[in-house]
């Protein structure tokens, strides 16, 4: 304790020669003191909860929680249990996945424990046994009716988004969770939209933490970094692989995610045109952000979703003065801009940032599923594309129903957006000013 406080208290210099001046034997008790190298999200939350669910990316470091979680219970460290555990479930996705992840990985159970605390693994009876007593003993998901029967005070589930017979699984589990004064378990995975995960979400009982791949950028190859997380940061498989993001499609919705990530291009060929979109605010809590979104024409005749700049800002002057930016910025050829709420007025705040903005004045005569319907029809037909990631765009492009979005916002940046490709390629191509009866 005294190590740990006095490296604690150090930092810099004066760490490095603390460090360097300890023994072999001090250096593996100090890498084994979980709480001196984790961070917030690994480190198990306060409260009498019974649940622990560990979302994070890949390689976010929740292997290595569940693994010192276990470590921490078995032992009845502080912190981690009033008392040692004496029966604790380890449940993977495969049987293979529990010997190579959780007991045998490199941030498994047997790494994670100093040599004198290290359990003894008996492969034959898939178990591990401390000298305390504990025993951890191992399951598949494939396999729920091997929990019947079994029971325990702690438990924990590895990858539960994966697990192919998940709420099986895990009911049966529950069940068997009944030694002690306060049975535990943690759930580590990378979140998919699966029933099991968006059931614990959705328990207030349930304590979530949640980290990013880049959260746990020291431990991790620089070349992955660079190659992967650099590749596929802000597209909806890496918002999920490597944010720990849950991603979600309405069954009513217009656009899904997987097609909208079909439709993704590193870059912009050619433009014939650009056209820079806006829907500005009406005003009140649920409508005070302007859509801002630039689309180019390309020489191909598709259209390429540039940018997305939507902004909240009540003040015209504010929302004006960064379109005529946006517009100034990509050189493009128009401003669109809805018109229902105050055309005069828009129009004459886009006048005072530049009075020489060639402003396309569209007016909305339809619902914003109805304007909506052509340009999804185009995304369906892969004749628009998005250059890079726009994740709130395509937040609320997934989000977007028959009854609009589900948290009852006004779905401004999906708006902007409409009006954009609208002009571009359903009027006429775009040329000229005109008033769409849209």
């Amino acid at each position: 304790m005294r190590l740990r406080t006095a490296l604690l208290a150090c930092e810099g210099r004066t760490r490095d020669r603390l460090l360097a001046s300890l023994s072999p034997n001090e250096i593996e008790f100090l890498d084994g003191d979980w709480p001196v190298w984790s961070r917030e999200d690994q480190q198990p939350p306060p409260g009498d909860w019974t649940t622990w669910l560990v979302l994070g990316g890949r390689g976010a470091g929740k292997t290595r929680a569940g693994a010192e979680w276990v470590r921490g219970v078995a032992l009845g460290a502080t912190g981690f249990a009033e008392r040692p555990a004496g029966r604790i479930a380890l449940v993977a996705e495969t049987y293979s996945d529990l010997r190579e992840v959780m007991i045998d990985g490199v941030s498994g159970l047997l790494a994670v424990h100093r040599r004198w605390d290290r359990p003894t693994y008996e492969p034959s009876r898939r178990r591990l046994v401390w000298r305390n007593g504990a025993i951890a003993q191992g399951f598949s998901a494939e396999d729920p009716e091997a929990l019947r029967g079994p029971q325990f005070d702690a438990a924990w589930c590895d990858e539960i988004a994966k697990w192919r017979r998940a709420e099986e699984t895990w009911d049966m589990l529950q069940f068997g969770l009944r030694l002690g004064r306060l049975p535990r378990q943690i759930a580590t995975t990378t979140p998919r939209a699966v029933p099991l995960l968006k059931r614990l979400l959705a328990d207030p009982a349930v304590a979530v933490t949640r980290a990013t791949t880049r959260a746990n950028a020291a431990n991790l190859a620089p070349g992955f970094l660079r190659a992967v997380v650099g590749t596929y940061a802000g597209t909806r498989l890496g918002r999920q692989e490597l944010d720990g993001e849950l991603l979600e499609d309405r069954d009513d919705g217009l656009w899904t995610r997987e097609a909208i990530n079909r439709g993704r291009v590193a870059a912009a060929p050619e433009l014939t045109r650009i056209v820079v979109a806006v829907d500005p605010p009406a005003g009140g809590k649920k409508s005070d952000a302007c859509g801002l979104v630039a689309v180019g024409l390309g020489a191909d005749g598709r259209g390429y979703v540039l940018e997305d700049a939507t902004l909240h800002a009540s003040r015209p002057e504010v929302w004006a003065a960064r379109a005529v930016a946006l517009w100034r910025r990509l050189e493009a050829d128009a401003l669109v801009a809805e018109v229902n709420q105050g055309g005069d007025m828009v129009r004459a705040v886009i006048a005072q940032a530049d009075p020489q903005v060639p402003v396309v004045a569209v007016r909305a005569t339809r619902g914003k599923w109805l304007r909506a319907e052509p340009v999804a029809a185009l995304y369906a037909q892969g004749r628009v594309l998005h250059v890079g990631a726009h994740a709130r765009l395509e937040d609320e492009m997934a989000a977007l129903g028959l009854d609009g979005l589900a948290d009852g916002r006004s779905p401004d940046r999906v708006d902007a957006l409409v009006w954009a490709v609208t002009h571009l390629m359903l009027s006429a191509r775009g040329r000229g000013p005109r008033v769409l009866g849209l």
